[in-house]
This record gives structure tokens, C-alpha cells and sequence, in this order.
């Protein structure tokens, strides 16, 4: 059965963190790594935390249709690769997206309901500020822009399955950990299709 998790929210509010916590503790995971033409921060690693592309190479791979979804964030592109997704779900692992609101939308739309989704946000706006002031990997005035698109993005909420107001991380990963293990439960139309025809064998 395909099972996918769509993880979103602003940038800041502790997404990558329980992307992690997923892998260390739930067997079968499969993170898809996003493409990027933003460059590398220090520390990261080309195939680790992102593909980093050039905008043309961004471009073509748009062209040919090689992306589940893309977007424009800010002043760089974002996609996810259609071809790895598929060979992990043909495996059976559940594939987990850290996805901006329009990345969750079509990836929604795509996988129908064999998808669940997860809002995280901070609990206000100026918690928000300093998490992002505390990285100190953006100047002031990206980090207003962050902010400015993060309000966008709060308006999308209850079109999320379920919501984690990150305040307190170790509670966060408790609930994305529950979130994750009840996935093996989803009533989808592929799993009803499946225990019908077995059922009745």
C-alpha cells in the first residue's frame, strides 16, 4: 500500500528537525530530497539535504516533466523528483516531503488519499523571528521575507490533516512519531480494495 507524509510550515518552525526524528525512529522511511537553486549552506551536502541545481538544469528537469511538484519560494526554485518516489513506494516505504503549502497541495492532489499531511508552525510569529535570527545563516531583510511568506502560509492551516504548534520539541517529536505509526491503520481506497479482494478469496 503507498503510503506518503506530507510535512509543511514556515521555514524556522522545526521541520527538518522532525524529518530527523522520523528517520532515527520509524524503519521503512523514505525522505525525499528535494531539488534546489538556492545555494548550499555551510554544512550541507549536494544529495544530503537538498540536490543543488543550477536555475538551468532547474529549468530543463521542468521542461521534461521530471518533477512531482515545483515551485517559486522567495527568489529560488523548489521541486521534488518524480522517479525515486515511485521506486520507494513500489518497495513499500513510506515517503515523507518537507514541501512548502503549494508542494502539499499537488502532492495531495497526486497521491489522492493514501496521503496525510502535517501543519507545523511556532506558536506565534515572534518566536518564529528568533529561531530564524538564532541560525544566523539569513541577513535581516531575508529573514522579513521569510516572515511575510510564513503569514501566507498560516493561512492554509485547515488544509492540513493534522497541526503541531512547535513550543516544546520534545512533545513535537512525540506527536509527529504518533502521527507517523497510525499511518499503518489509513483507511485509503487502495487498502479497502485490498482486504475486499482477500477477504473474499
Amino acid at each position: 500500500m503507498s503510503l506518503v507524509l506530507i510535512l509543511s510550515g514556515p521555514s524556522g518552525s522545526g521541520k527538518s528537525t522532525l524529518c530527523q526524528e522520523i528517520m532515527r525512529a520509524i524503519p521503512n522511511v523514505f525522505f525525499s530530497i528535494s531539488s534546489t537553486t538556492r545555494k548550499p549552506r555551510e554544512g550541507e551536502k549536494d544529495g544530503r539535504e537538498y540536490y543543488f541545481l543550477s536555475q538551468e538544469e532547474f529549468l530543463s528537469d521542468i521542461q521534461e516533466g521530471n518533477f512531482l511538484e515545483w515551485a517559486q519560494v522567495h527568489t529560488n526554485y523548489y521541486g521534488t523528483s518524480l522517479k525515486p518516489v515511485k521506486e520507494a513506494l513500489r518497495q513499500g516505504k513510506i515517503v515523507v516531503f518537507d514541501v512548502d503549502v503549494q508542494g502539499h497541495y499537488n502532492i495531495k492532489k497526486f497521491f489522492g488519499d493514501c496521503a496525510k499531511s502535517v501543519f507545523i508552525t511556532t506558536p506565534t510569529k515572534q518566536v518564529l523571528a528568533q529561531r530564524l535570527k538564532n541560525r544566523k545563516t539569513d541577513g535581516d531583510e531575508i529573514i522579513e521575507l521569510r516572515l511575510m511568506h510564513a503569514y501566507n502560509e498560516m493561512q492554509h492551516i485547515d488544509e492540513f490533516d493534522f497541526l503541531i504548534i512547535n513550543d516544546d520539541i520534545d512533545e513535537a517529536k512525540r506527536s509527529i512519531l504518533s502521527i507517523v505509526g497510525s499511518m499503518g491503520c489509513m483507511q485509503t481506497s487502495q487498502r479497502r480494495q485490498k482486504i475486499l479482494a482477500e477477504w473474499n478469496d
